[in-house]
């Protein structure tokens, strides 16, 4: 490996070279210890070093693509360039493990047909997700163009975020910021954490909306976007996410975390126009917070 890939990461020098193959594909490759360096696995994140010897074992190329389904879908907004969606509770995002139909990718690609290929073959159109779980506002991109614009705008944190959640107790300050690193729990690879010295820097502020009998309704306004970060830091907090049991919250009927993207403000790829977007509680949400469930 000559000069100038040193300080490269590992998944993005194989995707610049090996353009035949798809993103998603070099990352299972990776992630199965097929890419090697210096007869090492190395994570994705890995940072490449001059003169490093990199190989790649492809495994058997398997039918990965998100295919057309038809499936409802609440569509906030629309242009040539984005689509926003009102994500229902319960729907995935794409397909992963154990999981390939019923996402909404497929039912974009219903609606919509053709999506931004920059994500690969299982992500198009994807810029960024939500959990599960969680409803509320996820943009899509349509082109190529407006992935790589939204993409830099997530990445600079010109995105403006708001969510909802319902948490446990009173949250005794009217306001705060929570600002510790998140990574994966060595003892359960579901679960992230916030109580290691060491991961990925996360930037949650929170907002006290509304004080219930048994639960504080806050709104949550993050910087960075890592995974469960919300569900993390307010478990951290000492009041996990209203049905959050997988972060120590008690079951609901509901089934899942009380946590709605409500509001997100971006710039339009092509006018440059300010937009902001917003989604409505789903009903379970909203009769969960009323005491109806």
């Amino acid at each position: 490996m000559d000069e100038s890939a040193a300080g490269i990461r590992l998944d993005h020098f194989l995707c610049d070279r090996l353009t035949q193959f798809s993103r998603s594909r070099i990352q299972s490759w990776i992630e199965e210890d097929r890419a090697r360096v210096n007869g090492v696995a190395k994570k994705a994140s890995y940072k490449l070093r001059v003169g490093e010897a990199i190989e790649v074992d492809p495994a058997e190329l398997k039918p990965l693509h998100a295919f057309a389904e038809e499936i409802p879908l609440d569509i906030l907004y629309e242009d040539a360039d984005i689509i926003a969606i009102n994500k229902p509770p319960g729907l995935v995002v794409h397909a992963g493990a154990g999981c390939h139909s019923g996402t909404l990718v497929n039912a974009l690609l219903h609606h919509f047909g053709q999506l931004s290929t920059v994500g690969g073959d299982l992500r198009p159109g994807i810029v960024h997700r939500l959990d599960k779980g969680t409803s509320g506002v996820l943009l899509v991109a349509r082109t190529d163009q407006a992935h790589r614009h939204l993409s830099a705008q997530f990445a600079s944190r010109k995105v403006k975020k708001v969510y909802l959640a319902l948490v446990h107790g009173q949250v005794l300050r009217d306001q705060g910021v929570i600002d510790t690193a998140i990574t994966r729990d060595p003892n359960n690879r579901v679960r992230m954490t916030s109580r290691l010295d060491h991961g990925r820097e996360a930037h949650t502020e929170y907002r006290v909306l509304e004080r219930l009998e048994k639960f504080t309704l806050l709104e949550v306004r993050i910087g960075t976007g890592r995974t469960h970060q919300i569900r993390v830091h307010l478990s951290q907090l000492g009041h996990p996410i209203a049905g959050d049991t997988l972060y120590g919250a008690p079951a609901h009927p509901e089934g899942r975390p009380w946590l709605h993207a409500f509001q997100v403000t971006f710039t339009q790829p092509t006018s440059g126009t300010t937009i902001t977007l917003e989604a409505p509680l789903p009903p379970g949400l909203e009769a969960w917070k009323s005491g109806l469930l």
